[in-house]
């Protein structure tokens, strides 16, 4: 405590030392103010409370008005930030969506041609019946695989009827009961499916070969084994009318059929797992060329046409764009290397005009200085010749150029 008074009496003296007799006065007065209000607020008169409310509420208020311009200045820079964050995001969106359009386009492009070409070929199969049932055992045998299902006979279940788990194809039914069915597995070694490669569209015959994988016979075409690099797809052919074609089985397993030498095919089910199936048989649709298919095939026609000349225009568009962004892109950089270009002679223009310059004072440093040899004398100043000019002054200079000639004003 004693320490900080003798420092605060050491500032009011340092103050009254500084300043004249005003400021000294000005300085008292309001410390005696300040002294006689903390006096007075701490009486709790009623007019004292009345000024304290009155300050507080001139404070509150001029602070809320002060903060007025800075509450602004932050609404309006979080509006701005979020109106580009928002564009930003539409614009991310707005590509996204631009992509799963062309995408739906390409999907409908090819249901469509696929449908048209199906048809023409007389090879579209639309199901004739459909019965779901359940696996009650599986007869496993070191060479028969196969299972029990709950439907027979009096559900419609025929012999050689398609089994699926989900899309992928299980086997045929190879017997038929009253109330139950066998199902013989593809996994097994008598079962023979035609099948087709994808995407090299190469025909085999595929054999079970364990629980879960097959192999495939009958590949003469050395196009796919110079292509075991790729992933290649396993589906029915539909050749001999058995299974309709386009059934996903699995896929070609490199590793095991390089160490086999022979091509091993994954299935894509689990066949130790089945539990619900579903039987189908499929019949090729009759196509009855009326007025009504017609008009169908035509309007077909029609919308294929539509959405190729779109995609035509698409890919159009995105080779502009391209175009566009490659010369923009292209005249950007001749910008760059012009304006450097520019920028490099300019400075050169102005190393030139300062050597023009500084040979220019040279030469006529030169020039005075032959014509200071030859007229230096007419121009000097001495004991007799008073009227002329010192050296190094101006009028002497001028007398030296002007080749001793004083010019009279």
């Amino acid at each position: 405590m004693e320490t900080s008074r003798d420092d605060f009496i050491i500032a009011i003296r340092s103050a009254f030392l500084k300043k004249g007799t005003q400021q000294r006065f000005s300085l008292l007065s309001l410390i005696l103010f300040s002294i006689i209000f903390l006096i007075l607020g701490n009486l709790n008169l009623r007019l004292i409370e009345f000024n304290k409310s009155i300050i507080k509420e001139v404070v509150y208020y001029s602070s809320f008005i002060v903060t007025i311009p800075e509450n602004i200045v932050k609404k309006s820079f979080n509006k701005v930030s979020d109106h580009f964050e928002h564009y930003d995001k539409y614009t991310v969106i707005q590509n996204e969506l631009q992509e799963l359009e062309n995408k739906d386009l390409s999907k409908k492009i090819i249901t469509y041609e696929n449908v048209e070409l199906k048809r023409l070929i007389e090879d579209y199969f639309v199901v004739d019946s459909q019965v779901f049932t359940k696996v009650l055992a599986d007869k496993k045998s070191p060479f028969l695989k196969s299972i029990i299902i709950n439907k027979g006979s009096k559900n419609g279940i025929r012999i050689g009827m398609i089994v699926q788990d989900d899309d992928y194809l299980i086997g045929r039914v190879v017997e038929v009961n009253f109330l139950t069915a066998r199902v013989l597995l593809i996994s097994d070694i008598n079962s023979k499916v035609p099948v087709t490669i994808q995407p090299l569209n190469i025909q085999a015959i595929m054999s079970g070969l364990e629980e879960q994988k097959g192999k495939l016979q009958y590949v003469k075409d050395e196009k796919l084994i110079n292509n075991l690099d790729k992933e290649l797809i396993v589906v029915t052919s539909g050749s001999g009318g058995i299974f309709k074609s386009g059934i996903p089985i699995g896929k070609v397993n490199l590793k095991d059929s390089l160490n086999k030498s022979e091509i091993i095919v994954d299935f894509f089910k689990d066949f130790s797992q089945l539990k619900y199936l579903k039987v189908l048989s499929y019949k090729q649709e009759e196509i009855q060329l009326d007025k009504v298919n017609k008009k169908i095939f035509k309007k077909n026609d029609e919308i294929i046409s539509n959405i190729n000349n779109l995609q035509a225009d698409i890919k159009i568009f995105q080779k502009q764009n391209i175009i566009s962004e490659e010369i923009r892109n292209k005249l950007e950089e001749e910008n760059a290397r012009l304006n450097k270009k520019l920028i490099n002679t300019q400075k050169q223009v102005e190393e030139i005009n300062k050597k023009e310059e500084k040979v220019k004072i040279e030469n006529e440093e030169i020039k005075f200085l032959k014509l200071n040899l030859l007229y230096g004398h007419k121009c000097r100043r001495t004991f007799l010749k008073t009227k002329l000019y010192k050296i190094n002054s101006p009028g002497y200079r001028v007398c030296v150029l002007n080749k001793g000639i004083i010019k009279k004003n």
